[in-house]
């Protein structure tokens, strides 16, 4: 028991140190820092560890990097690194890390290194909303400052993510202040306001980042300008300041009418019309004024004999207004002096005594005037003061009052007839008291169709826009009054799911974001129509070209091209066409191929878009190779990337001629007793092809003529290379047999060939045997390309090695003259030498099949 307690302890001991290194360790390793921007393309160097530490090299954390295990070096994997996903949106002002455990070195040491991801200008300012509606008053004071409810974001952080405001089309009105410290936009006035010159403001408010390539966005300000009655009713150059009116006029007889005019709107242009309390009390008994209209009245029935003047002064006044004033002088005829008066019957429509024609009438008789009274008065007869667009014509005693030219509602709404009584006496010509007022108002008549401030407009919008954003603004204006003149704009219906029209603003928006390579140019038609009846129309075109953005990667045309090319294709030949595309235009559209496995004996043209070889290829090395092809284009912010595998299949040619295994070499021997039985297989001849298929598939032949290879006792199998004893060895096969083998491939066009001598010695002695020559060739060389043609052969004895064996002879027998035993013992040497084929130096019988000159050389 003490025994193992002690052990456990060590264990635990030793396993507290570790745990205490290692967390040592990575406290030391921690400060090792990279940097890396975010949305960097796959396959992106980080950096490398090997700086560091000892290889092998093992991540543990492998969401967004990998590692090679032998170099350390840190790629980005496929899945790209975006800061703001990363890290939250309230931190984005601090650094981004991303922490990592690795295992190091031959001793897995745990490290821990951490990763900032920088950030890039990837995101453009954002507001929550569109627009923006503010109501002022007209009589805001200069300086006052309007806060706008809505600010931009962005997701970046630096100055990438810091934002400048920027307010356009406010003409100097109001400027813009941005109180950074309480994150506020502060619109400020800057002109004073007059609703009666301009009553709605327009404006964009603009936001920019500060990235090297800034990106914005922009919201539309409506600013509506309130009335407040700072006008006051003023009296018309039109209202009349005289009438006259006969003495026996009846009561609510119309005298005339006073008008008034305040530019203000609503209650604050509300005009009240009464009479100064400078007017005589007289005036006042005889008339009254019609407080909104301003008509003046008779109060009672007149019956005066004689001629008075009245002077009426007649106040406008307005809310909150000093009132305005003028003069009107009422002239009363006497009963008994008027001797004419003129009656009036309207034939056109009338209404309070005035006379109503709508405009652009041809000439149109408006009522018939007759002067009735004094019969005395015949050389009397009516006149029209002033240039006025009315005649008389008498008719039958009578006169006819008519239009003489169309009447134009745009250049003059009212007019006010005079018409007078003249007599004639034979001094001159008098103009008589009688006077008669005709009121004749022009009625507006839908005659002007809407125009446009131009007829062609022309933007340019970059695409994926954000929905609701204000474009442009279409204006037109229409010279008629009230419902005819009030305008509303539409679009043509076929691009109405795409773009919208504010009907009363003419502010023309996008509904859903717009995307280049779907359409890059879109032409409206605009309609501007009044509300009159019928309702007239124009037309404006408006042309909006879509820019482009980087918002379509490249694309191949399948995710993994397979190739094919022969092995002894030369360098830089062509493998392939790289189909691919990019939607996008321009630089956006401009791409660039590259393999990522660099390693690989090919290269790729970006212009022509093909594969191509770099150098030799071998099959019998490598028969295939595999690759990504990575595609990326030139676009900003972010070049856009894709990926594809490539194989590329090494397709075999006849490079290789067969290669002999067994033999091993010329020089091998192989000793074969007489005794051999027919039939058995002697030796076997081996060889390879490394190429494939009927490149490799090897025929094992003899070279000789027909006829000496029917006659050898050996043969040999074309396919399986095995050597066989055909026949019983005879007395006259004993020796060396030398048999010159081919050994072909079968492929095309021209198969390959190696040869090996394989060497047979015939001899009742069974140890190895040796050459000390090769046999050598002395044929033609075009019998190899048919090997039945050629002879076998077998070596002759050998003529210097019988000379040797007669001198030694000799000298054995002079020996044993000398001493018995000594020659006894040689001789028994002797006898036994012509077995031992070490040297070569041994007797061989000479065969049927020996032909030495043709294969031995003079050496």
């Amino acid at each position: 028991m003490g025994h193992g307690t002690s052990y456990n302890m060590n264990w635990a001991g030793l396993l507290q140190n570790l745990l205490v290194m290692l967390h040592i360790r990575q406290i030391i390793c921690g400060s090792i820092q990279f940097s890396v921007k975010e949305e960097l393309k796959p396959g992106t160097l980080v950096g490398s560890l090997s700086k560091h530490f000892p290889a092998p090299y093992h991540l543990l954390t492998k969401e967004f990097l990998l590692v090679d295990e032998n170099t350390g070096d840190l790629y980005i994997k496929e899945l790209k690194m975006d800061r703001e996903h990363i890290c939250p949106e309230e931190k984005k002002d601090d650094d981004c890390i991303i922490l990592h455990n690795a295992i190091v070195g031959p001793s897995v040491d745990l490290v821990l290194f951490s990763v900032i991801v920088e950030d890039i200008n990837d995101n453009a300012p954002h507001f929550e909303n569109s627009k923006i509606q503010l109501n002022v008053n007209e009589d805001v004071p200069i300086g006052t400052s309007l806060m706008l409810d809505d600010q931009a974001r962005d997701r970046d952080s630096g100055p990438n993510g810091q934002l400048v405001y920027k307010l356009k089309g406010s003409g100097g009105v109001f400027s813009l202040k941005v109180e950074e410290e309480e994150q506020s936009i502060i619109m400020i006035v800057e002109k004073a306001l007059d609703r009666e010159t301009l009553d709605v403001y327009h404006m964009q408010l603009e936001a920019t980042d500060c990235g090297e390539q800034p990106l914005s966005a922009s919201l539309s300000i409506v600013v509506t300008v309130l009335d407040v009655n700072d006008n006051c009713p003023s009296f018309s150059p039109d209202s009349p300041d005289s009438a006259t009116i006969s003495g026996d006029s009846k009561k609510d007889t119309v005298v005339t009418q006073v008008v008034a005019t305040d530019p203000d709107v609503g209650q604050n242009a509300a005009i009240i019309y009464s009479f100064s309390p400078k007017v005589s009390e007289r005036a006042m008994k005889l008339f009254i004024i019609d407080n909104h209209s301003g008509h003046i009245r008779l109060i009672q029935d007149l019956e005066r004999d004689d001629s008075e003047e009245l002077v009426l002064k007649v106040l406008a006044s307005g809310l909150h207004c000093p009132p305005a004033e003028t003069q009107v002088t009422v002239s009363l005829l006497p009963t008994a002096t008027q001797g004419l008066t003129i009656k009036i019957g309207f034939i056109a429509e009338h209404h309070n005594q005035a006379v109503v024609l709508p405009e652009n009438h041809p000439p149109t008789a408006l009522a018939v005037l007759e002067l009735e009274g004094d019969s005395s008065f015949t050389d009397s007869s009516l006149a029209i003061e002033g240039d006025v667009p009315f005649f008389l014509s008498p008719q039958s005693g009578k006169y006819l009052l008519s239009t003489s030219k169309p009447l134009d509602y745009e250049m003059k709404s009212e007019y006010q007839i005079s018409v007078v009584v003249q007599r004639t006496s034979s001094e001159r010509l008098v103009i008589a008291p009688p006077r008669q007022e005709i009121r004749v108002m022009v009625e507006d008549v839908n005659d002007n169709a809407p125009l446009f401030s131009q007829s062609l407009y022309q933007l340019e919008v970059e695409e994926n826009n954000e929905p609701g954003v204000t474009l442009l603004q279409v204006s037109a204006s229409d010279v008629d009054s009230g419902l005819n003149g009030r305008v509303t704009y539409r679009l043509d219906k076929g691009i109405s799911g795409i773009f919208e029209v504010d009907s009363v603003s003419g502010l023309v928006s996008a509904s859903v974001p717009l995307d280049r390579e779907l359409n890059n140019v879109y032409k409206l038609l605009v309609s501007a129509q009044d509300s009159g009846s019928p309702p007239l129309e124009s037309q404006a075109s408006i042309i909006i070209n879509i820019l482009d953005q980087n918002d379509n990667a490249p694309i191949f045309y399948t995710s993994h091209f397979i190739f094919f090319i022969p092995e002894n294709a030369l360098p830089f030949a062509q493998v392939g066409n790289i189909e691919v595309k990019d939607p996008d235009e321009g630089e956006n559209g401009n791409i660039e191929l590259k393999i990522v496995k660099e390693n690989a004996p090919f290269a790729v043209d970006s212009i022509k878009r093909t594969l191509q070889t770099t150098s030799y290829l071998d099959r019998e090395m490598t028969d295939h190779y595999v690759f990504y092809l990575e595609v990326s284009d030139n676009g900003y912010p972010i070049a856009l990337t894709s990926t594809a595998l490539v194989t590329v299949f090494i397709e075999d040619v006849n490079d290789n001629a067969p290669k002999v295994i067994l033999p091993v070499s010329n020089f091998s021997c192989l000793a074969v007793s007489p005794g051999t039985a027919a039939g058995t297989t002697i030796a076997k001849i081996y060889a390879i092809d490394e190429d494939l298929g009927s490149n490799s598939d090897i025929t094992y032949s003899v070279v000789a003529p027909e006829s000496v290879q029917n006659n050898s006792p050996f043969q040999v199998d074309s396919k399986s290379g095995n050597i066989t004893l055909s026949q019983a060895l005879l007395k006259e096969d004993i020796g060396m047999h030398h048999l010159f083998i081919v050994i072909r491939d079968n492929g095309k066009p021209t198969p390959l060939y190696t040869t090996v001598w394989f060497n047979l010695l015939v001899n009742e002695s069974t140890d190895q045997c040796h050459l000390d020559r090769a046999p050598t060739w002395t044929g033609r060389s075009d019998l190899l390309s048919s090997a039945s043609k050629s002879p076998i052969c077998v070596d002759e004895p050998d003529r210097s090695m019988k000379t040797i064996c007669f001198y030694l002879l000799s000298s054995l027998t002079i020996v044993t003259m000398v001493l018995f035993m000594t020659t006894v013992c040689m001789y028994l040497k002797h006898r036994k030498c012509p077995r031992k084929k070490k040297n070569g130096q041994a007797e061989e019988n000479e065969i049927p099949l020996r032909l030495k000159e043709k294969y031995y050389s003079d050496e």
